[in-house]
C-alpha cells in the first residue's frame, strides 16, 4: 500500500465505529497527518453530531500547523449546511495543504461540490484512493441516494434438505416449537449484532402469526431497528410481541387504522407492487437499510422484483423432511465460511 492508501484504510477503520449510529448519514473517518505523523483522528459518531473532520481537527491544540498538514477522509467533505456546518469550509478555514479523499459523495447536494470548493481555495486534492473499499463501507448510503430506496438485505436459515421452517398448520404448537429453530444461540447472537447495524427489519404476516418474533436485539447491545410487518387485513392479534410498543413498528396494510404510540399503520395498494411501495415509503422516512428475515413468501416478493442487494443464508445440517421450502435465489457469492457447524453464504445482486 502507498502512504495515501494506508491512511485512507485507517479512515475506513475509524468510520466503522459509527455503524448503526449515523444513518441516514454515511460512515466517515478522518486522519490528519503532519510531517508523516498522525496528529489527529476522528469519526462521525452519531447522526446530528459533529462530522469526522470536525472531531479530528478538534483534537489538535495548535491549529497553526494544519496549514502544513494533510487531512484524509474516506468520503468527500460535505459542502452544504445540514445538521452541522460544511466540513469543506472548515478545511478551507484552517488552510490545509492537501486533502486526500477515498470517494466522491453521491448525495446530490454534495456530489463534487465539496471537492470543487477545496480546489477553488487552492488546496491540493487527491481523489479516489481505495475507492472500491470506500464504496463497500458506505454501500447503504450509496444505494439510498442512487436507487432512492434502502439497501435491502435478505436473511434466512435453511435445513440441509431445503426447508426454512416446519409447517405450523400440520403439527401441534409443542412440536412446532421443538422443530422451528434451525440455528442455535451463537448464530442468534451474530444475527442480533447484524440487526443493530441496520435501520429496519421486516417479516411477513405468517412469520408474526406463527413464530411471534420480538425482532429486537436481546442477544446483543446496540440500536433497535424499526420493526416492520405486512398485515393486509389486520388479522394479527395485538398480543403478538411486535405490538408491545417497546420499539418503533410499522404495519403495512390496506385497511384504515389509527397509529398509536410506537405503532404506525401505513396504507398501501395490495393490487400494485407491494415491495416497491414499502421501499418507497421507507426511503421517504430516511431509512437507509432494511433486513428481511422471512418468511418465504415475503422474501420471494422482493427476490422476484429484483429488489434486494445482499442475501445472508445459513445452511444447517438439520433435516426437516417436510415444511416450508426456502426461497430460491441466484446472485454472486462474495463470501462463505463455517460458523458453529453452519455454512454462511453471502450473495450480492450485482
Amino acid at each position: 500500500m502507498t502512504k495515501d492508501e494506508l491512511y485512507i484504510q485507517r479512515c475506513i477503520e475509524l468510520a466503522l465505529n459509527g455503524i448503526g449510529s449515523v444513518s441516514p448519514n454515511p460512515m466517515v473517518g478522518a486522519v490528519i497527518v503532519h510531517n508523516d505523523k498522525i496528529i489527529g483522528e476522528g469519526w462521525h459518531k452519531k447522526f446530528g453530531e459533529a462530522h469526522a473532520e470536525v472531531n479530528a481537527i478538534n483534537i489538535i491544540e495548535d491549529k497553526s500547523i494544519l496549514k502544513n498538514s494533510t487531512i484524509y477522509v474516506n468520503l468527500e467533505p460535505c459542502s452544504h449546511h445540514g445538521k452541522t456546518p460544511p466540513c469543506a469550509e472548515l478545511i478551507i478555514k484552517h488552510q490545509f495543504k492537501k486533502v486526500v479523499i477515498g470517494m466522491m459523495d453521491p448525495f446530490e447536494q454534495v456530489a463534487g461540490n465539496g471537492i470543487k470548493k477545496l480546489k477553488d481555495a487552492g488546496i491540493e486534492v487527491i481523489e479516489n484512493v481505495l475507492q472500491k473499499k470506500c464504496e463497500e463501507l458506505n454501500k447503504r448510503f450509496i444505494t439510498y441516494h442512487t436507487k432512492k430506496r434502502p439497501y435491502v438485505i435478505l436473511k434466512w436459515a435453511q435445513t440441509i434438505d431445503g426447508f426454512i421452517a416446519p409447517d405450523a398448520t400440520k403439527m401441534s404448537t409443542e412440536e412446532f416449537e421443538e422443530k422451528r429453530h434451525i440455528t442455535d444461540f451463537i448464530i442468534q447472537k451474530l444475527v442480533h449484532k447484524w440487526r443493530t447495524e441496520e435501520d429496519a427489519i421486516l417479516v411477513g404476516t405468517n412469520t408474526v402469526a406463527y413464530d411471534n418474533p420480538a425482532l429486537n436485539v436481546r442477544a446483543w447491545i446496540g440500536n433497535l431497528p424499526i420493526r416492520i410487518t405486512i398485515d393486509k387485513n389486520l388479522r394479527l392479534a395485538s398480543t403478538h410481541k411486535i405490538f408491545d410498543q417497546t420499539q418503533a413498528t410499522f404495519i403495512f396494510t390496506e385497511q384504515e387504522n389509527t397509529s398509536i404510540k410506537n405503532i404506525t399503520y401505513i396504507k398501501i395498494d395490495f393490487t400494485k407492487d407491494i415491495a416497491a411501495q414499502i421501499l418507497t415509503h421507507l426511503y421517504q422516512q430516511h431509512i437507509q437499510s432494511l433486513i428481511i428475515e422471512g418468511g418465504t413468501k415475503t422474501l420471494e416478493t422482493f427476490i422476484n422484483k429484483g429488489l434486494w442487494d445482499e442475501a445472508q443464508i445459513f445452511s444447517s445440517p438439520k433435516i426437516l423432511v417436510d415444511g416450508i421450502k426456502a426461497p430460491i435465489i441466484s446472485g454472486t457469492i462474495i463470501h462463505q465460511n463455517n460458523i458453529d457447524g453452519k455454512q454462511l453464504t453471502i450473495y450480492r445482486n450485482l
